[in-house]
């Protein structure tokens, strides 16, 4: 399930804690890009087209990129495609 995704994230975000925590209680893990690092922030920046964490960067079959925003969003996106 977690192929094709990253999760852009701060450590100290309470959104991107919700996310992790609904992450942990579904058993998914998923590469974290924490934008302290200039790299990653750089990354979302470009693809996202803003900064906000935390953000889900799906990477569609075919090549196609969604950057999801906002942590319920995200956290549903999670439980319907969890299976």
């Amino acid at each position: 399930m977690s192929s094709g995704l990253s999760l852009y994230v701060r450590d100290w975000c309470g959104y991107c804690t919700k996310v992790r925590t609904a992450m942990k209680g579904l058993g998914i893990e998923i590469p974290l890009r924490d934008i302290g690092e200039s790299h990653h922030r750089d990354v979302l920046l470009r693809g996202g087209g803003k900064t906000q964490v935390p953000c889900l960067r799906i990477e569609h079959v075919g090549g196609k990129i969604e950057w999801m925003y906002e942590s319920d969003d995200i956290i549903r996106y999670l439980q319907a495609h969890a299976a």
